[in-house]
């Protein structure tokens, strides 16, 4: 598990408590992106219903709702065929999280998920300026699939804007492996840019 950012100490505390704390579950927007096959609905919905589900390639997009620790995520999985591409930024508006699914077993396109994926990320049509990018490293119950080190190295995440903090996770979509961990990490990052809005919109009063 790779990060740009200091994990924080905080421990695991329950939903109630966290509602408590922040005032009630905050809606947020995040979108799902990926090459198509990367896995995206299957992880989607194994967060949503907690089991696998037959999928077939998304044609448009899929939306769900997903409750997790202070949020409450307006998920969006959007179809990763080449034709639909163009159409990203239209999903990609007012969303406050981006999370990018890749297939850790397909090395023949691994460069073209790195290329689309930085792509994304400073395309000022996007509007991703300091928004949080979790990069799941899907299928990593399957006995080729690359390692943490090579991902690093050829999705470059190194090279993404320093505004946006990024979060490198290895799972499985399938197995549910490491998709509450990498949740965790968003919802710190959020609850965290939260905090520093708050806190430069009281300074400005």
């Amino acid at each position: 598990v790779k990060t740009s950012t200091q994990k924080s100490g905080m421990g695991v505390l329950s939903s109630k408590l966290y509602d408590l704390l922040a005032g009630g579950p905050q809606p947020v927007r995040v979108a799902i992106l990926g090459l198509d096959a990367a896995g995206k609905t299957t992880v989607l919905y194994k967060l949503k219903l907690g089991e696998v589900i037959t999928t077939i390639p998304t044609i448009g997009f899929n939306v769900e709702s997903v409750r997790h620790k202070s949020l409450e995520l307006s998920m969006m999985d959007v179809g990763g065929q080449y034709k639909i591409r163009a159409l990203w930024s239209v999903y990609l508006a007012e969303t406050d999280a981006f999370i990018w699914v890749v297939d850790s077993n397909d090395r023949e396109r691994f460069k073209e998920s790195a290329a689309e994926l930085h792509a994304i990320v400073v395309d000022g049509r996007n509007h991703l300026e300091g928004a949080p990018v979790l990069v799941l490293a899907n299928k990593q119950d399957l006995p080729n699939a690359m390692g943490v080190d090579k991902l690093l190295r050829g999705l470059r995440l190194d090279a993404l804007p320093p505004k946006n903090a990024w979060h490198l996770q290895p799972c499985s979509g399938a197995r549910g492996d490491g998709l509450v961990e990498g949740l965790d990490w968003l919802d710190r990052q959020l609850r965290a840019k939260r905090r520093a809005t708050s806190a430069a919109a009281a300074a400005a009063a």
